[in-house]
């Protein structure tokens, strides 16, 4: 009994966090095509979302426009346990598509507005074998924002930025040990049923200096939203007769601050190198605390209701892109990035089997007239396998495997 309620709390872990705690940067095509290497040097109509300062120094009389689409892949990942072959697992194969918007108005004075429309983090996970379901038989969380932003010129090789976050959120949760049961490895049956939405709202500053005419020095900062998610929850306890609650719940988990340091170097006009640094602050995820309406009874407390320790750390993520103008018309570009997981092994799960990754992307931009651009990129996040051992009874012990996602984006930009 202790241990299935030890995996029953991890479900509760899995409910809204995995989307939350998992970031999306790569929006446009040019930051697919650049690993996210796009904020000193960034100069289309995604400016309004990588860098706002640099709207400033757009071409003063333009507007800017981008639809971008991004095709995701997630490939099945793998577990094989170190205790069981029973309990060994495979994920569902999973694939998105996310739309994406991008607007630069034409400068007013010393001034200039963007607004961007952006998914910055969602994401889903699916098992149908049984150890797996009972943490993740299915969920997701998508997350939606839309920033607008004001570029101020200070000085002709100085601009600041400033811009508001309105983040809507809506997440689904099912979770069922019903196939530990059937099998015995457990002596009862939990399930859970859970939706809900909430919007949030932050705040995003940008700044960015040119000491010389071919080099940008950016620094960006997006504040932690903490998405206080709030709908309905069915719980199941099949031992004492099935539903055991039907009725309002909520949860808290930050959405985290992430600050940029960015610079930017054009080589003889046709080739850009840039450089960042990203360090994103997981460590405000320490603890999980559902809430619900009405209070369970101490038993059932203790299975559905005990606060969940997570311990998460700040991570660092370098990047590093190249774009090369082959010609009046192709744009060229290749991104490469290290990313680090937030997770520590003691408190990783099935609803999130995240890992250290290398990130490698290629790109192009086509001009078809003055007005009118086409673009497309390709992305892979290899992450790397995972051991797991966990000591405490009810642990996750063993490894996963061909972790990773694929991005696709074909994009339109056009000026006018």
């Amino acid at each position: 009994m202790k241990t299935l309620r030890t995996i029953f709390l991890s479900v509760c872990a899995s409910g809204v966090l995995f989307g939350a705690a998992y970031k999306i940067p790569e929006q446009s095509v040019d930051a697919v095509a650049l690993s996210a290497a796009n904020v000193a040097a960034v100069k289309g109509a995604d400016a309004s979302y990588y860098n706002p300062a640099n709207m400033i120094w757009m071409d003063e009389e333009k507007s800017y426009f981008e639809a971008t689409l991004t095709y995701i892949n997630l490939p099945s990942i793998e577990f094989t346990s170190f205790v069981n072959p029973i309990l060994n697992g495979k994920s569902k194969n999973e694939n998105f598509l996310v739309p994406t918007f991008f607007y630069v108005s034409p400068k007013y004075d010393f001034l200039r507005w963007g607004i961007s429309l952006t998914a910055p983090a969602g994401l889903s996970k699916k098992w149908s074998t049984p150890y797996q379901k009972a943490y993740a038989e299915e969920f997701s969380l998508e997350v939606y924002e839309i920033n607008p932003s004001v570029s101020f010129e200070i000085w002709e090789n100085l601009s600041f930025a400033v811009g508001l976050r309105f983040i809507y959120s809506e997440g689904t949760v099912k979770s069922d040990t019903k196939d530990l049961h059937d099998l015995g490895l457990a002596k009862a049956r939990f399930r859970r049923d859970m939706d809900g939405d909430k919007s949030e709202f932050g705040y995003n500053l940008a700044i960015t200096y040119k000491p010389t005419s071919d080099i940008s020095l950016a620094a960006t900062y997006r504040s932690k939203v903490d998405l206080n998610e709030e709908g309905n929850a069915k719980l199941y306890f099949d031992a004492i007769g099935g539903k055991v609650y039907d009725g309002e719940a909520s949860v808290s988990i930050p959405l985290p601050a992430v600050m940029t340091l960015a610079a930017s170097y054009d080589y003889n006009k046709d080739t850009t190198f840039e450089l960042t640094y990203e360090k994103t602050k997981w460590s405000s995820y320490s603890t999980l605390d559902f809430e619900y309406q009405d209070e369970l009874n101490p038993g059932l407390a203790k299975v559905f209701d005990a606060p969940i320790p997570k311990n998460w750390k700040d991570t660092d993520t370098w990047r590093i892109g190249v774009s090369h103008q082959y010609n009046e018309k192709l744009k060229l570009m290749a991104g490469f990035a290290i990313d680090e997981t937030p997770i520590p092994e003691d408190t990783l799960g099935f609803e999130l089997p995240d890992a250290d990754a290398k990130i490698y992307s290629i790109g192009f931009d086509y001009k078809i007239n003055n007005q009118l651009t086409i673009g497309g990129a390709y992305l892979y996040d290899d992450k790397d396998d995972r051991t797991v051992v966990q000591k405490r009874e009810g642990g996750i012990n063993g490894e996963f495997t061909k972790g990773g996602a694929h991005l696709v984006s074909v994009g339109l930009k056009y000026t006018y």
